[in-house]
């Protein structure tokens, strides 16, 4: 037979309110919080036991003045953990408090990041007593995985620069990755600061990983300017800085540059430099056991190269161009991280030093740089004619010695006459003051006039 059980309406009413109160009285309580403890300083590395947590994860060290440094799990040691610290670790001894926070980092995103600059953790340095307390914030972490290749978009659409030499010969692609490889003091944070000034996006994120503190006021005030700064989020990691805060800055900038794609915007990502972001690995790898290998990188620099890399492009949302230096040592352009990276990206720009002891700047070798996205947004016409240009340069280039000797007789051969000619032309064409803004139709069509000329003297 079915049971029916009647409850009291008071009763209900008491255990509602009974409930309620303790749910109040939960939420006002502190959990018991299980803390972990340091053992050991080993170089640039803590050692703690006692805590239960992931590679990625942020710990919160506390020393006898209760000051918090955070550091990050990077590798273990036994039933030991292995931190490395996002800042100094002076006060820090065996003994200190860990707490793991049980999460990666993090980052607040929005538009009021424009015109800012950041740190190599994402905390605004500019104007840091300014609240942004305000709905338009989102959260992000910034170890985000590289976008899924069946959701890039094929890149079809020119993207100007305001720069001959590259919108001529060596012309980007919205949405492409390209390389600027260099020596030191060729003048690469000048062409990036014009390319940041003069190109047509919507929103630069530039990322200063491992530069000298003092060239990064000169950066923004001498190469970026006010201009440029207005739709531009600086984010400085500077060669001081420990080498995770480096790393860091790396993927706060991409993860920055993501959350501006998203919303449909066209962004610029520009780094400055890569060979920092990989001398940066190169320490952590090694304070954490790591065997050298290629001149001394450990292999998971060539691991992380591609996950850094890889995720700007072209979505269905909007798109990051990237560029992207290489400080390449001793003017090799076959050094392990330049080699690396030439081989990720879309296309290289080789700065030469010969070019620039002859004030030719910016010194961009055309023979040695290609842009392979170029052959598929650009007309057939733009194609042959740039074609046309490297193949003057390649003639004189070849019979550069005889000439400057004096032993090459005029007339001997018709396309090094030519060659010779047009050398100076071609040359004033490929050089721009940093302040000089070179738009891109008129750029294609002197390309072209200059190249015509020589066909129809041919002819």
């Amino acid at each position: 037979m079915e049971k029916r059980i009647y409850l009291n309406k008071e009763l209900l009413a008491d255990v509602y309110s009974y409930t309620r109160k303790a749910r109040k009285a939960l939420r006002k309580c502190k959990p018991i919080k299980l803390y972990g403890q340091v053992v050991r300083v080993v170089g640039l590395t803590l050692e703690v036991q006692g805590i239960n947590a992931g590679v990625g994860e942020f710990c919160i060290v506390k020393n006898d003045e209760n000051k918090a440094l955070y550091a990050e799990v990077v590798g273990f040691k036994g039933r030991n953990s292995i931190l490395m610290p996002l800042g100094e670790m002076q006060g820090v001894h065996p003994g200190c408090l860990v707490l793991s926070t049980g999460k990666a980092m993090s980052i607040k995103v929005g538009e009021h990041l424009l015109g800012k600059v950041l740190d190599g953790l994402g905390n605004i340095i500019s104007d840091a007593e300014e609240s942004y307390d305000r709905d338009d914030i989102d959260e992000i972490t910034v170890d985000l995985s590289p976008i899924n290749p069946l959701k890039r978009k094929r890149i079809t659409e020119v993207l100007p620069t305001g720069v001959r030499a590259i919108d001529a010969i060596l012309t980007c692609g919205s949405g492409q990755r390209i390389g600027i490889f260099s020596g030191s003091g060729i003048g690469k944070s000048t062409l990036l600061g014009m390319i940041a000034k003069y190109g047509n996006t919507d929103v630069n994120v530039i990322a200063l990983i491992g530069e000298r503190g003092r060239e990064v006021l000169d950066f923004i005030e001498t190469d970026l300017g006010e201009e440029g700064l207005k739709k531009s989020v600086v984010i400085s990691a500077t060669s001081d800085q420990p080498a995770l805060v480096r790393l860091k800055g790396a993927f706060v900038a991409t993860s920055i540059a993501e959350y501006f794609r998203d919303k449909g915007k066209r962004v610029m990502l520009l780094m400055d430099s890569v060979t920092r972001f990989a001398m940066a690995q190169r320490e952590v790898g090694l304070a954490v056991g790591e065997p050298p290998a290629t001149k001394g990188y450990t292999p998971s620099v060539f691991a992380l190269l591609p996950k850094l890399l890889e995720r700007s492009g072209i979505t269905e949302k909007g798109s990051i161009t990237a560029f992207y230096t290489v400080l390449v040592e001793g003017d090799d352009m076959d050094e392990p991280i330049a080699d690396a990276v030439r081989g990720i990206l879309d296309g290289h720009i080789v700065l030469s030093r010969k070019l620039a002891f002859k004030n030719h700047f910016p010194a961009i070798d055309i023979l040695q740089s290609v842009s392979r996205t170029m052959p598929d947004i650009v007309s057939k016409d733009h194609l042959n004619a740039a074609a046309k240009l490297r193949e003057i340069l390649s003639i004189y280039r070849e019979s550069e010695d005889l000439i400057n000797i004096g032993a090459y007789v005029k007339g001997s051969n018709p396309r090094i006459d030519k060659a010779i000619e047009k050398y100076d032309k071609i040359n004033d064409f490929l050089t721009q003051l940093p302040d000089e803004y070179a738009d891109y139709s008129d750029t294609i069509e002197a390309l072209k006039d200059l190249v015509e000329e020589n066909d129809a003297k041919d002819k």
